[in-house]
């Protein structure tokens, strides 16, 4: 079994911000980081190179292959913000007010926080922060 990629870096988040090009990207990675800080109580963590992360899980697949994984993550990519959140009840109806986005397979994309209702995100981060305990 191959080893998982994403783990905890110790890498500084604030330094890792500050890289993203896109200067837009870079004020809402501050941004997000802040909020996901609020609602987690926990310190921003880099998993990988490019995964903000708050908390963490254990997973365990019925193959056996198991891992950590942050509970709640987003990465400030060069085309879109992506959200790693922990499917709840109502997340899609949660979606369906949010603004625009993209959904993914076990993500959530969005070009830019100004797209999207803030409280509406805020409320979708702390519903997947309570899912993933």
């Amino acid at each position: 079994m191959s080893e998982t990629k994403t783990k905890p870096t110790g890498a500084d988040v604030s330094a890792f911000l500050d890289t993203v090009e896109h200067p837009t990207r870079r004020a809402d990675g501050h941004a997000l980081r802040t909020l996901f800080e609020r609602v987690s109580s926990e310190p921003a963590c880099l998993w990988g190179p490019s995964i903000v992360g708050f908390g963490s899980r254990h997973y365990r697949y019925e193959s056996g292959r198991e891992g950590d994984t942050p509970r709640i993550a987003f990465s400030p990519r060069k085309a879109s913000l992506v959200f790693y959140l922990h499917h709840y009840d109502g997340y899609d109806a949660d979606l369906a007010t949010l603004g625009k986005h993209k959904p993914g397979k076990g993500c959530l994309y969005i070009g830019k926080l100004a797209d999207v209702d803030q409280a509406r995100l805020e409320t979708m981060v702390r519903k997947a922060w309570e899912a993933s305990a």
